[in-house]
């Protein structure tokens, strides 16, 4: 997995290498601005050649500096190129001051405002106004500006923003100005790490397509930081590989047998209401639970039956049941939520998290979790928590509370100091669903499980697939994962199922897919 830095924690890996003497900020700043130029080609080939318009929009900071060279780089290659800076010229920092002063000997500077834009136009718009470093609302001013230029001339332009949109937080993907000024970039240009802000809320849509530009900082990152958060990706297949492998998923040794593989559980509510749980069920077997038997009540025997084959069923109709069910010492792993029914569910919980054994919580398990302190308060390690935003509301209303506040200052709460906060309090696993999935552990652990950029899916946003996701995690589990590493692999290979897929996608689509990811993945 990559790291996903803090703007802080860039800062100090910037400042650490022109201490030791190895780069200064004037070559970071000529590396970052030729990074940016280079991505704007490599993005749109045609405009490689000369006759080309750029307007370049600088800022009073290190973000600006990058713009003046982008600007240069621009003019030098036969560009027609126009400067507006915000603030005043004679308090540049220095590395910056020295980039305006080398854009001056082939162009001039004119202030920001809306007047000296109003005609102002181009092929490319580049936004190096406000960068990471952000940490308050940008003036109004500054944003009716970029919101005028985007808008400006003929058409649209082609927006790029350096390091990020301007006055978007770079340590929560949140937007630091509710003005509505449609900012929206075409192309996002970093520098050598990824940020937290750039996969979580307003993040990627902000962005729309991201690039990391390499500034020559990487092994600064090991020596003055550590990972805290992370890419829930797959830069090293052969990694994931090891894992998947290590539990022979997808691969039958002669010695093994469906018991050495797991027994799940996936307990179902009342007749009609069966279906999330056999979703569930069928990704729990899929990802390769040797055994899952869906528990149902006795008047949804008939109806569950009906549906299906390789999952079993078991009868339970009394919580007295539940408890004579696990004394089966070979079932390890329990899917409580799905279609269950709150009641049910509440009762349930209790004897399952009594018995130690792992288990994902759901749907309406949350609900009922939430409603009672004791069965929160019996929560355990094993445990793996996946609420949508209204169920994490349900269970950590005051947490959700401090995340719904409006961000008026950076670094804003954040999705992830959120998870952080519930994971820490349950004393599990919590897998904070949506397009920016977040999964935390209570040791701190946590990462962003991002269905953004290359990987967006949005035909996941479709009935069922949530369920799909528990059943999942219930089966890794099932299988010996850990319950970070279940929620982590079962949130990645989800997604890659529905690409796998594509559009029209629907829930029972999902693990139909495994097979294929899994092959391609040669596990």
């Amino acid at each position: 997995m990559s790291e996903l830095l803090t703007a802080a924690q860039m800062r100090a890996i910037e400042a650490a290498a022109i201490a030791s003497g190895k780069v200064t900020g004037l070559e970071l700043m000529e590396r970052a601005g030729r990074g940016v130029v280079d991505a704007v080609l490599e993005e749109w080939p045609e405009l490689a050649l000369t006759g080309h318009r750029a307007v370049v929009l600088c800022g009073p900071g290190g973000n600006g500096g990058d713009g003046f060279v982008v600007a240069r780089l621009l003019k030098e290659r036969g560009w027609e190129v126009e400067v507006f800076l915000y603030g005043d010229e004679a308090k540049l920092p220095a590395d910056a001051k020295v980039c305006g002063e080398r854009w001056k000997g082939v162009g001039g500077v004119r202030p920001l405002t809306v007047e000296a834009i109003a005609t102002s136009g181009g092929d490319i718009v580049v936004d190096a106004v406000f960068g990471s470093g952000l940490t308050r609302p940008p003036p109004e001013d500054v944003m009716r500006c970029l919101s005028r230029i985007h808008f400006a001339g003929s058409g649209m332009l082609r927006r790029v923003s350096v390091d990020t949109p301007t006055g978007l937080c770079m340590d929560s993907g949140r937007m630091l100005t509710e003005m509505n000024t449609n900012l929206m970039s075409h192309l996002t240009v970093s520098f050598q790490y990824q940020r937290i802000g750039h996969y979580l809320g307003a993040g990627p849509v902000m962005c729309h397509a991201l690039r990391i530009v390499d500034i020559g900082l990487e092994n600064e990152f090991q020596k003055h930081q550590r990972g805290e958060c992370f890419v829930n990706s797959v830069d090293d297949r052969e990694q994931l590989n090891w894992g998947l492998r290590k539990y022979q998923l997808g691969r039958s040794l002669d010695f093994t047998h469906k018991f050495s593989h797991g027994h799940a559980l996936i307990f179902s509510g009342p007749s009609g209401h069966g279906g999330a749980a056999r979703l569930a069920a069928r990704g729990a077997l899929r990802i390769g639970a040797g055994l899952v038997s869906l528990v149902v009540e006795p008047e949804a025997l008939a109806e569950n039956a009906a549906r299906v084959d390789a999952v079993m069923l078991r009868v339970v109709g009394t919580v007295q049941g539940l408890r004579l069910a696990l004394e089966d010492e070979r079932i390890n792993a329990l899917c409580i939520g799905p279609g269950l029914g709150v009641d049910r569910a509440g009762g349930l919980l209790e004897v399952a998290l009594a018995s130690g054994r792992d288990c994902v919580i759901d749907a309406d398990g949350l609900t009922a979790l939430a409603g009672d302190a004791g069965l929160f308060g019996a929560l355990h390690e094993g445990c793996v928590l996946t609420p949508h935003a209204g169920e994490f509301a349900r269970v950590f209303p005051d947490i959700a509370a401090k995340l719904a506040e409006p961000a008026t200052k950076g670094p804003a709460y954040s999705k992830v100091d959120a998870t952080r906060e519930a994971a820490k309090r349950a004393g599990c696993v919590v897998l904070f669903k949506g397009a920016d999935t977040v999964i935390a552990g209570p040791d701190g652990r946590c990462s962003v499980n991002s269905a953004h950029y290359e990987r967006a899916a949005p035909w996941l946003a479709t009935a069922g697939s949530g369920d799909v996701l528990a059943g999942f995690i219930c089966g890794l589990l099932a299988r010996g994962f850990d319950p970070m590493q279940a929620a982590e692999t079962a949130a990645w290979l989800h997604v890659e199922c529905a690409l796998n897929f594509g559009p029209g996608l629907i829930a029972e689509d999902l693990p139909e897919m495994l097979p294929a990811v899994l092959r391609r993945l040669d596990v």
